[in-house]
């Protein structure tokens, strides 16, 4: 038989405000990043590209999904170090989420935002991992920002091999 640790139990007030902090700082810097300048609108695009409305959308339900991704998987860790790596993992994935836009809208360097999407993924994919064991629930409300990123990258990288070279 397998015995557990305890879970040490956490409030909800601070963890919540300070994710919703976060939330906004992220989508703040990336909206101020973001420019769907001419340069980009020059780029050929494939085919199977969604349309720039839907993007805004897609990228406040993902927000919303990773800031209660951050609580949840915070209270769900059985000690303080635990925690901690949930908050480092979603802290990480919002720089890297921010880098990204930097090197694409930006910087004009697809070719960069492509190789950083793969460490973006697997950022994600690794906070998917270490929640996965104590909350089923918070892994899940990761899958969709996963899913995004895969498309993002498989899109940017897609940019890259229709306009490239760059730099």
């Amino acid at each position: 038989m397998k015995v557990r640790a305890p879970v040490v139990h956490r409030s909800w007030g601070l963890p919540i405000g300070m994710a919703a902090v976060a939330a906004v700082a992220v989508v703040a810097m990336g909206a101020t990043i973001t420019d769907i300048d001419p340069w980009y609108r020059t780029l050929v695009q494939p085919d199977w590209a969604l349309p720039e409305r839907i993007s805004s959308p897609a990228w406040t339900a993902i927000y919303l999904c990773t800031a209660l991704a951050a609580v949840t998987g915070w209270r769900a860790m059985p000690n303080q170090s635990a925690a901690e790596w949930m908050v480092g993992l979603f802290a990480l994935n919002g720089f890297l989420n921010i880098l990204w836009s930097l090197l694409l809208f930006r910087l004009h360097r697809p070719d960069w935002a492509m190789v950083e999407a793969v460490a973006w993924w697997v950022a994600i994919a690794s906070w998917i991992y270490v929640i996965w064991p104590r909350s089923f629930a918070t892994a899940l409300l990761l899958l969709p920002y996963l899913a995004w990123v895969t498309y993002a990258g498989y899109l940017t990288m897609t940019i890259v091999r229709l306009n490239g070279p760059f730099g």
